[in-house]
């Protein structure tokens, strides 16, 4: 039996927690070598947050909160990664500071599954420069493309619920990610969004979830004709089977696995992945007689909505390629900016100017109006007295955990609860409507404020 090593760990690209401190920018270390060998290590406060919403979205579902918390939690720079920074040039006393790393600061953050709007943040560190800056690449990478995902399996969830009838939604999308960690965070993301399960194992068995698949064309095209590939396979698998019809002719092949099913005695449903589905699928459903109807090729939440409007018969659907990728939006326009820093003392808001990427200064805090029904948000300062429910939930406290995370499913429910909150013209799928996000009036001044106190310098 083959074993595995270091060097093959190499050769495929893991990350693990011995290179894990490495999962960041270059210029993030010559930052936080700059600033060791300057005594320079103010508190500082950074916002994650995005400046506008993707392409056809009137919210985006934040998720990769758990893997974030779980680097803050655990970074370490073991041997491997001070080697090879030392094999780079770093400084020896700089290279000794990183290998006793410990966060000690705050992180607030807005729970997985909460719906969020430009210019909110979805997660606040609060610490000194040294240890908050060094995050900035592996938190934009873990929330922006988890939220990306759950946005978009949330989306497939809201077209179900608006046109069909409870069918369930697994993720088909792997073999189309963009790589292995895309494809097993894909899979929880799809899951806080409102998908049932994933078929991809190595998710399943990481984050407990729901593994469902069925057969490959392959499978059929590998036996003399189509009976006999549907005939083994019940041999092998009698119960809840579902048998892939459309390798040939779609209609004959949902009649012979009937045909299989009865002689067999057994528990079938078919899955259709070519042709014009909407019309094919009533034909299958006359033939299959009330049994599951499970629809793949391609399937997003457009092409959801478009089969079910059209009458289209389905139990469930496959999307794949366009879950994985975020197809129609692949980037989330996600930044990790100062908002205040320390100097002589106290914290100072602190704000960029750059035409298009103005940032708002300051610790922040989201305020959500409405219980039944979400009727706006105020973006304000921390501490400020406004109307809603603050959104923004502490988890660090002086380095310590202070807030567990909730079990995968009930992050998946407060998803759903929270998107059905929001307005329905926000919810659509095409040209939605805007939410509405009010400035507060100590933020509108804070800003006007450091604006002019910057243009004067």
């Amino acid at each position: 039996m083959v074993g595995t090593n270091a060097d093959d760990e190499d050769r495929f690209g893991y990350v693990t927690p011995e290179n894990l401190g490495l999962f960041t920018d270059l210029y993030e270390l010559t930052m936080l070598q700059g600033y060791h060998a300057a005594d320079h290590d103010p508190q500082a406060t950074f916002s994650l947050f995005f400046r506008r919403l993707p392409t056809d979205r009137g919210f985006v579902v934040a998720a990769g909160l758990e893997q974030a918390l779980t680097y803050i939690e655990t970074l370490s720079f073991g041997e491997r990664a001070i080697d090879y920074l030392r094999n780079r040039g770093f400084d020896e006393d700089f290279l000794a500071r990183l290998a006793d790393f410990e966060f000690t600061g705050r992180v607030r953050a807005l729970p997985e599954g909460t719906p969020v709007f430009p210019d909110e943040p979805l997660l606040e560190v609060t610490a000194p420069i040294f240890e908050a800056q060094l995050f900035e690449t592996l938190v934009l990478n873990q929330v922006g493309f988890q939220t990306l995902v759950a946005t978009k399996a949330a989306r497939m969830r809201e077209a179900v619920e608006r046109y069909g009838d409870d069918q369930s939604l697994v993720d088909f999308g792997s073999r189309r990610a963009h790589g292995t960690d895309a494809g097993m965070k894909a899979a929880r993301a799809a899951v806080i969004g409102g998908f049932d399960g994933t078929s991809l194992v190595a998710a399943g068995e990481a984050f407990s979830l729901p593994v469902y698949g069925t057969m490959a064309h392959s499978w059929v095209q590998s036996f003399e004709n189509e009976r006999e590939a549907f005939e083994t396979f019940l041999e092998q698998y009698h119960e809840d089977t579902i048998l892939l019809v459309d390798t040939y002719d779609t209609v004959e092949g949902a009649k012979l696995a009937m045909d299989v099913a009865e002689d067999h005695d057994a528990e079938v449903g078919v899955r259709l992945d070519s042709g014009d589905l909407a019309p094919l699928s009533n034909e299958v459903a006359e033939i299959v007689d009330g049994r599951p109807i499970f629809v793949s090729s391609g399937m997003d939440e457009y092409k959801i909505a478009d089969f079910l409007r059209d009458g289209g018969v389905a139990t469930g659907f496959g999307p794949g390629t366009a879950l994985t990728t975020s197809r129609d939006a692949p980037s989330l326009d996600l930044v990790y900016k100062l908002t205040e820093i320390e100097r002589d003392g106290e914290m100072r808001p602190s704000m960029k100017l750059s035409s298009g990427k103005v940032t708002y200064p300051g610790a922040k805090s989201v305020r959500r109006v409405g219980d039944g029904g979400y009727e706006k948000d105020v973006l304000a300062l921390r501490g400020e007295d406004v109307a809603g429910e603050e959104q923004l939930v502490t988890i660090f406290e002086d380095g310590d955990r202070v807030a567990d995370s909730p079990e995968l499913g009930a992050i998946a429910d407060r998803a759903g609860t929270r998107r059905r909150k929001l307005p329905d013209d926000c919810r659509e799928l095409r040209s939605p409507g805007t939410y509405p996000v009010e400035i507060s009036d100590g933020l509108r001044q804070l800003t006007n404020d450091v604006e002019a106190e910057l243009e004067a310098r």
